[in-house]
């Protein structure tokens, strides 16, 4: 594993942010940047997430923090970020992508790290700033989120060899994938489910009879 975790590989977004399509064609063509450490920031984003969700001020967080399931918030952020990526692969494989799955999770990975900047400063903002304040909140959070979803574009762009254009229409399709893969797994999981409660009462009814 120390492969995967070396100083270089560990601080790649530091390029990222300085030099961001040089880097995303770098982690395509000379095996640059790491998967590991994508997961690594994920899973950092969905932790910061959460702990904003529950330690926000009540000026700007409207979410009653007694509520909020730290376990389940980060599930969500890291099924999400699953289903962006193999919802994106799909897409690109039918269209032409250059891009492999391993460099849509890196380079959607280390984009993340604007937002988990951002979030950790946000949440301690938001207990020194006064009612009418929000503004500069919701401006360091719009701005975390503006820099990664613009870094996400670059990077899916760059690793397929996409224009502009036709990077945006994949990005749509792949939120369309994206809802295809949820109702496939909802209609495997009432499938299942089905089938479960009728062996259980097949298995009742002999209990019952014999």
């Amino acid at each position: 594993m120390g492969k995967y975790f070396t100083k270089e590989k560990m601080n790649y977004y530091r390029r990222i942010f300085t030099n961001p399509l040089d880097s995303f064609y770098e982690i395509r063509h000379r095996e640059h940047g790491s998967v590991p450490v994508a997961l690594v920031c994920v899973l950092l984003f969905g932790l910061v997430f959460t702990m904003n969700r529950i330690f926000a001020s009540f000026i700007v967080n409207n979410v009653d923090p007694r509520t909020v399931n730290g376990l389940t918030e980060i599930g969500a952020v890291c099924l999400l970020f699953i289903l962006f990526c193999v919802g994106n692969w799909s897409v690109t494989c039918l269209m032409d992508g250059e891009g492999r799955l391993k460099d849509i999770v890196t380079v959607t990975g280390y984009s993340l790290t604007p937002l988990i900047a951002v979030f950790v400063p946000a949440t301690l903002l938001s207990h020194v700033l006064a009612a009418g304040e929000e503004v500069f909140y919701y401006f360091a959070i719009a701005f975390g989120i503006g820099w990664s979803a613009i870094l996400i574009l670059m990077g899916i762009m760059t690793v397929h060899n996409y224009s502009l254009l036709k990077t945006l229409i994949t990005l749509v399709l792949t939120f369309f994938a994206m809802f295809i893969l949820i109702f496939l797994a909802l209609l495997i999981y009432d499938l299942l489910n089905q089938i479960f409660i009728f062996m259980r009462s097949i298995y009742t009814e002999m209990i019952f009879r014999y």
